[in-house]
């Protein structure tokens, strides 16, 4: 068989592929999640949230939303050199992330099996 047919045997192939690959990820919604903070964040993002009485008095200064929770929880960094510590059958990761003033925040967060729990959020 001739070069130029193995070549568009070949691009053919590999055209049906890509679209077959470009179809099942864009209905599944994968995120690719390889790099170490990433993962924490989308494991953090994937359980239930609840509140600590602390988080809640913090809600009501009106510095910090749930919104710059939420949005810190999705693009924030993980502290790792604080983070990963055993806390109450859980363990506690600290995320920087930004308010909607624009400021630094720390959210703490206790990361159970089952759900995730805001500790506290202060200000850097």
């Amino acid at each position: 068989m001739k070069f130029k047919f193995r070549l568009a045997y070949y691009l053919f192939g590999l055209l049906l592929g890509s679209m077959f690959l470009a179809f099942f990820f864009k209905e599944k919604k994968t995120e690719f999640c390889y790099l170490p903070n990433c993962r924490v964040l989308k494991d953090l993002r994937s359980k239930p949230i609840t509140y600590s009485d602390a988080t809640t008095a913090k809600f009501a200064e009106n510095w910090v939303s749930l919104e710059d929770i939420k949005k810190t929880l999705q693009h924030g960094d993980v502290d790792f050199s604080k983070s990963n510590v055993p806390m109450d059958k859980g363990k506690l990761y600290i995320v920087e992330g930004r308010n909607a003033k624009n400021e630094d925040i720390i959210v703490e967060v206790i990361n159970y099996s089952d759900r995730v729990v805001v500790k506290d959020v202060k200000k850097e």
